[in-house]
């Protein structure tokens, strides 16, 4: 089965809980992996940036993926995210996780440095010649300061044996209608951005990773579904059920606004690692006011 086959649909970016003493919470973490598989979503990725991976060690990472791996226990795919601005330890690092169950590595394009789309697509060639398993681009250019254009996405899809798709969340609708028109067959293509997630499975995509699922994974995934089978007339109502949501959800920064939630639902505690902090009581207060409605 290729990989456009088996991630076709939501993907959830889930979000890695803490304790109020800055431990990961893996009683949480569990309880928010059975909340998301029984509401139907497709996959699950675990250490992306909605994981707060920055601020996790590799002890930490290493013991996340493990217990992904054994709590979802086959249910569903699981992508791993390893990634970073340095090319060499991200090698080292597709060497020493244990990646034999996962189904694909998500990987960002290295932040901070502004590489080249040379550079770009020199860092990814390599990678993909370390990684045990296919890799999906993540395009993020509001985190990482850079942009990866159509040009090098194709040019990676097409030289790169080991590259597979990409989460495509540069907003640039454009941008995307280049990829999805002139992509490899078997080439994953899925939106990064929920806000944008039904005009884009429209041009094409396969479906997303999305934030948005880790509190609304029935509607969202629904949503999806709707999509990719091409009845938009089920889809729009849904679209628009969670347009509020996924305002809240990104109104200071991610994760705060999809753990504000979670929190409020009794998943997990309400905690973030510094550099973030919470949402402001304010923003809070209308997540609230959201879920009572």
């Amino acid at each position: 089965m290729s990989l456009r086959t088996q991630l076709q649909g939501t993907g959830v970016a889930i979000v890695t809980p803490f304790k109020a003493t800055m431990e990961v919470d893996f009683d949480a973490l569990g309880k928010l992996i059975d909340f998301i598989i029984d509401k139907g979503v497709e996959y699950i990725v675990t250490l992306g940036t909605t994981g707060e991976t920055p601020t996790l060690d590799a002890e930490e990472k290493s013991d996340i993926i493990n217990y992904t791996f054994e709590k979802v226990h086959g249910k569903v795919p699981v992508v791993v995210g390893v990634g970073g601005n340095n090319t060499k330890e991200v090698m080292e690092n597709l060497q020493s996780y244990e990646l034999e169950k996962a189904a694909a590595v998500l990987s960002a394009s290295p932040y901070y440095n502004k590489p080249s789309q040379e550079g770009i697509f020199q860092h990814y060639k390599n990678l993909a010649a370390e990684s045990p398993k296919p890799i999906i681009l993540y395009n993020v250019p509001g985190r990482t300061g850079s942009n990866i254009t159509a040009e090098t996405t194709l040019r990676l899809a097409k030289e790169v044996e080991n590259i597979a798709g990409i989460k495509e969340a540069s907003g640039n609708m454009v941008q995307c209608m280049h990829i999805l028109r002139d992509r490899p067959d078997d080439f994953l293509v899925v939106s990064g951005d929920d806000h944008l997630t039904l005009p884009l499975i429209a041009c094409g995509m396969d479906g997303v990773i999305s934030v948005a699922a880790n509190c609304f994974p029935k509607d969202f995934s629904d949503m999806v579904r709707h999509c990719l089978k091409g009845d938009f007339s089920s889809a729009r109502p849904l679209h628009y059920k969670c347009l509020e949501g996924n305002d809240l959800l990104f109104a200071e920064n991610n994760p705060a606004g999809v753990k504000a939630f979670l929190a409020e639902m009794g998943i997990i505690e309400n905690v973030v690692r510094l550099p973030l902090v919470p949402l402001s009581n304010a923003v809070h207060q209308k997540v609230k006011a959201y879920l009572n409605t």
